[in-house]
């Protein structure tokens, strides 16, 4: 069962390496618009970086397109984003419901910091708090995250820690039964979500 795993998350890693790569190619003049409309929207950097626990709790930087204002947590400190939220520029809210604005992380994945499909990372800060409640959050930590993942396209978006909690079954539930056939499910999950817009904050 190991060799296979290992033989599994090899070629995951070798088909996240090319797929990353070729998209950040075709997906430069996307890149080029979307940044441009984000300093028109809202002044200030087009790219936010953050940092999120990544495999075995390594802690790296995700990029994303920034979708709010630049002190957004300037009063409020480190919250999760909410349905309707003051702080996202009303750019922001398309780019999130469109989920434009997680294309960045294929620089993560093209990294090996990320893989296409896994649990969603987490900020540190949050993991201090969600482990208080939830002792086996960490369990999530066995694989790399993902720009999407099982609990993403099976279960709406939450920010709070019974969401949490909730989202951690299908994070389990994919790192047992996680194979081929199993991703490219959720990569079609993925693209109806997208295009109805569903999951979106």
């Amino acid at each position: 069962m190991k060799t296979r795993l290992r033989r599994f998350q090899g070629f995951k890693r070798g088909f996240d390496f090319l797929v990353a790569g070729l998209g950040l190619i075709l997906l430069s003049p996307l890149f080029l618009i979307v940044s441009i409309l984000i300093r028109i929207d809202f002044p200030g950097p087009a790219f936010f970086r953050q940092e999120r626990l990544g495999k075995d709790g390594k802690i790296f930087k995700m990029w994303k397109f920034r979708t709010m204002n630049t002190d957004a947590e300037l009063e409020t400190g480190p919250v999760w984003a909410a349905e309707g939220d003051p702080r996202i520029t009303r750019l922001g809210r398309f780019l999130r419901k469109s989920h434009i604005d997680e294309i960045p992380q294929l620089i993560n994945v093209f990294k090996g910091e990320m893989s296409l499909i896994g649990p969603r990372p987490e900020r540190p800060v949050f993991v201090e708090k969600i482990n208080g409640d939830i002792p086996n959050f960490n369990d999530r930590l066995r694989v790399k995250p993902g720009i999407t993942g099982l609990a993403q396209v099976r279960y709406r978006y939450g920010a709070s820690i019974k969401d949490a909690a909730r989202k951690l079954k299908y994070d389990l539930l994919y790192i047992k039964r996680m194979c081929w056939i199993l991703d490219f499910q959720i990569i079609l999950w993925t693209f109806g979500r997208v295009l109805t817009g569903e999951g979106a904050r």
